[in-house]
């Protein structure tokens, strides 16, 4: 095909006003460089491509004339054909007349956002950066933190129309290679119009999507994804979003934070044991309220009951009505200070939860110990940020378990929570590992963490091809 007969093919696939065709005319051969306004360096093309391709001089129109170009990446041969999805991907193609193929190259330079702290991960000691939404200065980012030839990076494109890339990272000689066969095999097999968020990524490979907790780890920070892969894990890039995915995945994670890792191990103990209790006290404490108050008072203290009995007289609603609307108005609450603006969603949430509270203690509708209740497991859902929305669901069923059944339907519950969670596994990893089941090596890392000198073997939770992390004195 001649030049012209190519660049009307590709003004065919590509019917858009902000298709760029440039021709050119040097050494007796004409040809034409075709891509996409605002998705290309200019200033690039013209030193690298568009200058040099008028001055050289062509001892044919073969690859290795074009390889002439003092041009600092590959330059690949493609088929006409693939020539339209090269362009809307952002690369140039030079098409050459006499020539047999044509020639891709990638000048690619989106708008991008800089480098900065995660809004949702902020630490008092460690790293600072965090990924981006360019997957190139993602996996640069990680590649800082892990300069190792091991290091493998495997390219997919998924979406029919959205044609996103993404990128899976492991260490050769750490990873399971089964765990890095069945993920790649997953992600090849997504039929998706495109993807949006790292999310639809990883709903499709997780093993259990159905289940409402969370089935892969999810982190903006490089630091916190070169430590899980140096344990063994799987990293999933994904063009477009700052968030990484990582596999395996199990639960304990979500209740450890990169900040544990750079302060006192008994700091960090308590850390999370705090944040196992203000959980259980988030999802827990309004059932149980309701059940006690419902089938239980009984139990009660004398005193405590006689405060509580006090708070609720005259109070229109049932005990399980009126913790169920307190609950509701919590959320709606919630939701719309995420959705305003910044600066008027803090001052609608403080204000909201403070006038609207004491306004309804004040006129009888509400009783200030359900009010306290429902605002210490607001409090507490956001102990874990990863689970909030798993705990959020929970917690509903929980009150409404305690509601009908008591304090025995709770119990229940819980037995069928924890049975369920047991029974789970992501890539080979006992879900609640290392506690079921008992792991005794992979303790050090749990709510109690160790010193982090005894950490000398990777954990067993996790699969892995080398469990030895380092040897302390050189042994």
């Amino acid at each position: 095909m001649t030049v012209q007969e190519i660049v009307k093919r590709l003004k065919e696939e590509i019917s858009s006003d902000d298709l760029i065709v440039r021709d050119f005319a040097a050494d007796g051969i004409s040809g034409a460089l075709v891509y996409v306004d605002g998705m290309s360096d200019k200033l690039l093309l013209e030193q690298s491509v568009v200058k040099p391709l008028l001055t050289m001089r062509f001892e044919g129109t073969d690859i290795e004339s074009v390889k002439k170009l003092p041009y600092g990446e590959e330059i690949k041969e493609i088929e006409t054909g693939d020539a339209a999805q090269s362009v809307v991907n952002g690369d140039l193609v030079l098409a050459i007349d006499g020539a047999d193929k044509l020639y891709e190259l990638s000048l690619r330079n989106y708008p991008h956002r800089a480098v900065a702290e995660p809004p949702t991960e902020t630490v008092i000691k460690g790293p600072r950066e965090g990924f981006t939404e360019e997957i190139k200065t993602n996996i640069t980012l990680l590649r800082r933190r892990i300069k190792s030839p091991l290091l493998r990076v495997k390219h997919f494109n998924v979406g029919r129309y959205g044609n996103s890339s993404v990128m899976i990272v492991y260490i050769d000689n750490i990873a399971d290679k089964r765990v890095v066969e069945r993920i790649s095999e997953k992600i090849e097999k997504i039929d998706i119009d495109g993807v949006i968020g790292a999310e639809y990524i990883s709903r499709m490979v997780s093993e259990h999507a159905a289940s409402i907790f969370n089935q892969s780890g999810m982190t903006e920070k490089p630091d916190i994804v070169a430590a899980k892969i140096l344990e063994g894990r799987v990293a999933v890039f994904v063009d477009g979003t700052p968030v990484v995915i990582t596999y395996p995945y199990v639960l304990i994670e979500s209740f450890q934070d990169s900040y544990d890792y750079y302060i006192q191990n008994k700091r960090s103990t308590m850390l999370r044991i705090l944040r196992l209790i203000g959980v259980f006290l988030a999802v827990f404490l309004p059932g149980l309220y309701v059940a006690f108050q419902e089938f239980h008072y009984h139990l009660l203290p004398l005193k405590f009951l006689i405060s509580i009995l006090n708070s609720v007289s005259g109070i229109p609603f049932t005990p399980p009505m009126e913790m169920l609307f307190v609950l509701l108005l919590f959320e709606i609450l919630y939701q719309a200070s995420v959705r305003m603006p910044r600066y008027v969603g803090t001052a609608l949430s403080i204000v909201g939860a403070i006038v609207l509270g004491q306004t309804a203690v004040s006129a009888g509708l509400l009783s200030s110990p359900t009010v306290l209740i429902i605002a210490i497991s607001a409090i507490g859902i956001n102990c874990v940020p990863d689970l909030t929305d798993s705990f959020s669901i929970l917690r509903l069923i929980v009150l409404i378990t305690g509601s009908v059944l008591g304090l025995y339907g709770i119990v229940l519950f819980t037995v069928f929570l924890i049975a369920y969670l047991s029974g789970l596994d992501s890539f080979g990893a006992p879900y609640l590992a290392p506690y079921a089941p008992v792991i005794t090596d992979d303790l050090k890392d749990g709510f109690i963490k160790d010193n982090l000198l005894n950490f000398e073997k990777r954990p067993y939770s996790i699969p892995n091809e080398n469990r030895r992390r380092f040897r302390r004195n050189g042994r």
